[in-house]
């Protein structure tokens, strides 16, 4: 931010120097205005990364959670397994042995169906906070390439100041338009997203 400030009173001093030139003002102008659009989506860019670090902890204790419940679900079913052998084995020579360990087998398959319910919500809810990760990490990636666009186009406008030279507006103005597109996008949820520029970036 304190980047931003210096290059906007950089743009005006310049304009103040030459105040007959119009290009100056222009600049000092775009400058202005492109900096208070990088600093929005700085903000809101700033929100996202919380947003998916807060995601990435939900989906790890998820499927923390997950797996201990599979831990206990193959626990009961060995129990299970155990107590058939005892039962099928002859092991437990009265009626009411076996009848205590058929209790026993029947609440262990109940404990292991129980668990294996309970696996698929949380499996769903660990995927569901991976889905939405996914889904801000698109937007973290658009504020990102805005920020390189407007990053560009103040860069370029500066060195148009310097130079004199009107034709680097014009550029610098395509990647401010190309950073307030994917700006614009990020705002409003939009799925664009240039693959090419993206995995250049990565």
């Amino acid at each position: 931010m304190a980047d931003i400030g210096e290059r906007v009173s950089d743009a005006v001093e310049q304009a103040k120097e030459a105040p007959g030139s119009r290009l100056n003002a222009v600049v000092a102008a775009l400058v202005a205005l492109i900096a208070t659009l990088m600093a929005l989506c700085n903000i809101k860019d700033g929100n996202i990364v919380q947003n998916m670090a807060q995601m990435q902890a939900k989906s790890v204790d998820a499927w923390s959670y997950y797996q201990a419940k599979s831990t206990k679900q193959h626990l009961a079913e060995n129990m299970v397994a155990t107590l058939s052998v005892q039962r099928d084995a002859g092991l437990v020579p009265s009626a009411a042995g076996v009848a205590v360990l058929e209790q026993a087998i029947q609440r262990y398959q109940q404990q292991a169906a129980k668990y294996e319910q309970e696996k698929e919500a949380i499996r769903q809810e660990a995927q569901g906070y991976e889905m939405e990760y996914d889904r801000l990490n698109l937007h973290d990636d658009q504020f990102d390439m805005a920020d390189a666009g407007f990053t560009v186009a103040i860069a370029l406008l500066g060195i148009s100041a310097l130079t004199k030279q009107r034709w680097l507006v014009g550029v610098a103005v395509v990647f401010a338009s190309f950073g307030f597109a994917l700006g614009l996008a990020g705002f409003l949820g939009w799925s664009l997203h240039p693959d090419a520029v993206a995995h250049f970036l990565s």
